[in-house]
């Protein structure tokens, strides 16, 4: 899958084979639904950046802040062993738990 990137939001590119079209959604919205399409990738990307720009000016009108994709607060699960040894580890080193944590995501995923 691919994706689309203006003014700070990601979007999906995915092919209906049923429709013969393009589509796709912003990602990262918790719950905000920003979709768009086209039959051709530039038609694509015209309509992501239309949609973008569609919901900016809505929030705009609205007086309300627009929401940004990923917020960076997430809920991670795991065993009370790996948490307890995740607290010692980041006490340990004269950190918290988050920086411990956030560490360990860049080195998984690649320094942002």
């Amino acid at each position: 899958m691919g994706y689309l990137k203006y003014k700070g939001y990601t979007g999906s590119v995915e092919y209906s084979p049923a429709d013969k079209c393009l589509f796709g959604q912003v990602q990262g919205m918790g719950g905000t639904l920003i979709s768009y399409e086209g039959s051709s990738v530039k038609e694509l990307q015209e309509d992501f950046e239309g949609a973008v720009d569609d919901y900016l000016a809505l929030c705009a009108d609205e007086g309300i802040a627009p929401k940004k994709p990923y917020s960076g607060q997430f809920v991670v699960r795991m065993s009370s062993e790996l948490h307890r040894k995740i607290a010692e580890y980041a006490q340990e080193h004269g950190n918290s738990i988050n920086d411990v944590m956030q560490l360990a995501a860049e080195t998984y995923v690649g320094a942002v």
